[in-house]
Formats: structure tokens, sequence, C-alpha cells
């Protein structure tokens, strides 16, 4: 039986990009899933709730069950220009989105988390947040608070057995990040900078989540995990 088996998993997004496969994945391992974003979600088996994560007003909590075994947020922002043409809206746009939702998420569901007795609190940050890139001012600068976030309620909430963990993706290839893949020169060059030959793809993220929420991590909380073709860890000569 799957590991994921009857776990009941919140996704903020799951529209598109990493969110859906993450679903399908779920899916797959006969997780319950549920959900939330501002617009319906693709036609799957799970229950979709109506949430803008950038609304402080937009209550969660009173929309969820009593219990869940895992929360995963997905929105993020992808906002690459040169710092001195980023406007304080923009930083500020950057961190509502990236961290600030993902604050509410977690506030509305920490109760619901509790009640798991083994919850699993996956995160996305950037490559950027932790090896400089240029132009990335504004989307590392939310990341890293995020990852900050994260090492902090890893530590408040290991009592209640709630595991907070990070994943640094690079370039995916995503709705996101369509700008930057959107010719097959750009596609090429991409995959020539990593390691690995190749840029990831939504089931490399999605794979690495699974294995976060599910009891084979059940050893780790507090950690950044790097899926990102070895372009943080690795050289080429």
């Amino acid at each position: 039986m799957s590991r994921l088996a009857n776990k009941t998993i919140l996704i903020i997004g799951g529209t598109s990009g990493i969110g859906a496969e993450l679903v399908r994945q779920l899916e797959a391992e006969n997780a319950s899933v549920i959900t939330a974003s501002r617009q319906a979600t693709a036609n799957y088996g799970g229950t979709h709730l109506v949430w803008d994560a950038t609304d402080a007003t937009s209550d969660l909590s009173a929309l969820l069950p009593e219990k869940l075994d895992g929360l995963v947020y997905c929105p993020g922002s992808i906002n690459l220009r040169p710092f001195a043409r980023i406007s304080d809206a923009e930083f500020l746009n950057d961190f509502e989105i990236n961290v600030m939702g993902a604050i509410r998420a977690i506030r509305q569901s920490i109760n619901a988390l509790k009640k798991s007795g083994n919850a699993s609190v996956v995160l996305y940050s950037t490559v950027a947040a932790n090896q400089g890139m240029n132009f990335h001012a504004s989307v590392a600068t939310s990341k890293r608070a995020l990852e900050g976030l994260s090492l902090s309620l890893a530590a408040e909430y290991a009592n209640s057995n709630i595991r907070f963990n990070v994943i640094a993706p690079s370039l995916t290839d995503t709705p996101l990040a369509a700008a930057l893949l959107s010719s097959p020169e750009k596609i090429e060059a991409s995959n020539k900078r990593h390691p690995l030959g190749r840029i990831g793809q939504p089931n490399d993220i999605a794979g690495a989540t699974l294995f976060l929420l599910s009891e084979a991590s059940s050893w780790m909380t507090g950690q950044v995990l790097a899926v990102d073709g070895g372009l943080s860890s690795i050289k080429s000569l």
C-alpha cells in the first residue's frame, strides 16, 4: 500500500504546472486531495476550495476538514529585472505572493495539521535564494524569507510532530516560466546551464514533494532540498 494512501493533503494552487502534476501523483497514491485557489482547478476527483492567498480577509480554516496530514504551498512569482528597475510595489507584491500567502495558509491550517500526529508542510523556494544570480533580487529576497520561515516553524512545531521542509528548484518547464522558455534557443541555453543537461520538469519537483509528504521522510524537518539538476552544487569543468 502507498505511504500516502488515505492521507489528506491540502495543496494551495494545483491549477497548473507543479501543483497540477502534484495533484495527479497524489491521486495515483490514493491520497485524499484538497486544492485551494482563486480559480477552479482542472477536473479531478478531489475537493476544490475557492481561496485567495493574497487576501488577508479570506478565511480558509472554516472550509477545511478537522484533520490534515499535509500542506503544500505552490503559488510563486518570477519577476526578473535589474535591481534599480524593481519598484517598491513589485518587491512587496512578490513578498505577498511568496511569503504572506504561505503564512496565511499555514496559520489557517495549523490546528488541522496538529491533529494528524505526523503532518508535513512543503514550501517552494528557488536555487537563486542561495546562489547569487543576476536580476533575481526580488524573488530571491522573498524565497530566502520563506526558507527562514520554514526553519523557524520546524523548530516551533517539532513537538507537535509537524515537519516543515522546503524544495529549492532551478528553472522548471511550467507556465510560470513560459517567457524564459519561449523558443528552442532559450530552452537549449537553459538546458546547457545545468550540469545534468536539462531543465526541470513538473514531475521532478512533484516527486520530491511526495517524498517529503510521505513517512519515508519522517526524520526530516527544517531542510532545504535542492532539486536543481546540480546547478547549486556542481561546476562543470
